[in-house]
């Protein structure tokens, strides 16, 4: 999620929360949110092998949990709608609303027949409609499905996301575009998590009007990129789309792992030192942009690496070795990094933190 000025402080949460949900926060909790800067929310899973989603604050430190049904990857938040929502990991079937805040009973929202969820989404501006990317598994297409945040998460339509492996997702600030990164791969229900179409895949980035659904612009990758799998994305504040990619080719290959584009302009594949691509291990796993500092965070599980790029340039300013890193999103400094075995900027915890990281604000 981008950094669109001020996060949620200690008083901003506090304010929202109310008191209800502070008195219910353990002494630790409370202190840790009392001298927080920002507050995200990410899924983890507990050593007893359950999934939920924690508030953690920039330190690392967690205020309070959420249990799930099962195991989460991407979320969206909207302040004005109040909720986050946590999308079932690939091929998941629910996706759990929740209000970070306390104020609200959790609703499981179910994708429908023929559908499941691909793991992202994101509201409206005005937090009115969620947005979420789905597969047609029988039709092998990737649509992006559209609920009613004012009344339950009602499904009230979809739209094509003119390709196939539709990931991730967002919104421009406008309301006006839907920014949709498709991976390429074809994979089933049927068959778990096995991608079908290695040889033949199809990534693309697309962008369609969110009042019609009508394709606006689309860009396929050459030939000899055909396995790079175009994965996450996110949006800066001039309007650019930052996205990264997952090579599924030959291990010795060094393919672009990031790039940009505007509306109306072609893509741009990011030239990154030699030395850079072998750590990220032909692998991004998360993206992340920091508006108000410029910045760009990269992470990758395979290279356990994080990368801080200048959004402007797209230069290296940055590299830090982050075994099993995980999650990235804007800091009030920097880059928030977490990772698969507990860390978070400076705390380990014994929960296993998920692939994404969200910013309340």
């Amino acid at each position: 999620m981008a950094w669109c000025g001020e996060t949620i402080d200690r008083r901003g949460f506090l304010k929202a929360a109310g008191i209800t949900f502070t008195a219910a926060l353990s002494p630790r909790a409370l202190m840790a949110l009392e001298r927080a800067d920002a507050v995200y929310a990410s899924g983890f899973r507990s050593p007893d092998g359950s999934f939920g989603i924690a508030t953690v604050s920039e330190r690392g430190e967690i205020i309070d949990r959420v249990a799930l049904p099962a195991r989460a990857h991407g979320m969206a938040y909207s302040a004005a709608a109040g909720r986050a929502v946590a999308f079932g990991r690939r091929p998941g079937k629910f996706a759990m609303v929740f209000d970070p805040a306390g104020r609200a009973e959790p609703i499981i929202v179910t994708s429908p027949e023929g559908r499941h969820f691909y793991g992202h989404g994101h509201f409206s501006p005005d937090g009115r409609l969620l947005y979420a990317s789905e597969n047609d598994f029988d039709g092998n297409r990737g649509m992006i499905g559209i609920y009613d945040a004012r009344d339950e998460f009602r499904r009230i339509g979809e739209f094509d996301a003119h390709g196939i492996g539709t990931h991730d997702m967002t919104v421009s600030d406008d309301g006006k575009l839907l920014v949709i990164a498709n991976g390429g791969i074809e994979t089933h229900p049927d068959f778990g998590r096995t991608k079908l179409n290695l040889d033949c895949m199809e990534p693309s980035l697309v962008l369609i009007d969110a009042r019609t659904g009508a394709l606006i612009q689309r860009h396929g990758l050459p030939a000899s990129l055909r396995q790079l799998s175009t994965r996450h994305l996110d949006m800066d504040g001039n309007g650019r789309i930052w996205f990264a990619c997952q090579w599924e080719g030959a291990r010795n290959a060094m393919p672009p792992l990031a790039g940009w584009f505007s509306k109306g302009e072609d893509i741009a594949l990011l030239s990154l030192p030699e030395e850079t691509t072998v750590r990220l291990g032909n692998y991004v796993g998360a993206i992340a942009v920091n508006r108000r500092e410029g910045l760009v965070g990269l992470t990758s599980p395979v290279g356990g690496t994080a990368v801080t790029l200048d959004a402007k340039t797209g230069v290296v300013l940055k590299e830090e070795a982050v075994r099993n890193a995980a999650g990235v999103a804007p800091a009030a400094r920097g880059i928030a990094v977490s990772s698969y075995d507990g860390q978070f900027n400076q705390t380990r915890s014994q929960v296993a933190w998920d692939q994404h990281i969200t910013l309340l604000k």
